[in-house]
């Protein structure tokens, strides 16, 4: 006989929601996703997981390219969004992160509870202050007979290969800047513009600009 693949649910399709999904993939489970932003819905389903959707707010996605905090009503929404799958997850994965504050609250100890027995919640957004109400960064917490695990700092568990990665990520980024042979910068190129702080004594980075704006 045969087993029936588990049922596997990522928030946030991010760099790290959308690792999740591909290897949850190859690992042979059922595998959905849900996502503030609209426009990754083609990412998510390029990986062979299916797109949780429901309505969006029309600036879900900040300029960017990360969701940015949406309002309380909209926050109620994607909650019943996301409660309605958890009766048939075995594992939740959330990403979800706001670039600058705390991490959003979507699944409260309640949601906990209509999750299947021996059911596990991973909480990728711990360090921030969790996705989860019962998420402790750094711990793993039972609640019922559903396990969440708040793990911190994950890239430093596997130190050789996250050196590895980033090391070849800066490299293959500063070719792409200096690829011009006069070393000059263009800034009309998405990834150098984004990457780029200050220019000529100027605040250029629109992510800079954003965080100053909401603070004043």
């Amino acid at each position: 006989g045969t087993l029936a693949p588990a049922s596997v649910f990522v928030l946030g399709a991010g760099v790290a929601g959308l690792q999740a999904i591909a290897t949850a993939k190859r690992l042979g489970a059922k595998v959905e996703a849900f996502d503030t932003r609209a426009a990754v819905k083609e990412q998510v389903e390029s990986l062979g997981a299916k797109f949780v959707s429901m309505e969006f707010e029309p600036d879900a996605e900040a300029q960017s390219g990360y969701a940015k905090e949406m309002s309380a009503e909209f926050i109620a929404k994607e909650m019943e969004t996301i409660g309605s799958r958890l009766p048939k997850t075995d594992l939740l994965i959330t990403t979800a992160q706001v670039f600058g504050k705390k991490s959003p609250l979507l699944v409260t100890n309640h949601m906990l509870e209509m999750m299947p027995p021996g059911s596990v919640v991973v909480d990728l957004a711990a360090e921030g202050g969790g996705n989860c109400e019962a998420t402790r960064a750094g711990e793993d917490v039972s609640v019922g007979n559903v396990l969440v695990m708040g793990p911190r700092n994950l890239p430093a568990t596997v130190p050789g290969h996250a050196s590895q990665m980033l090391s070849v990520n800066f490299l293959n980024l500063f070719k792409h800047i200096y690829a011009a042979e006069a070393g000059s910068i263009d800034l009309k190129d998405q990834i150098t513009r984004d990457v780029c702080m200050c220019r000529q004594g100027k605040l250029v980075s629109p992510v800079l600009q954003e965080l100053i704006a909401h603070r004043r």
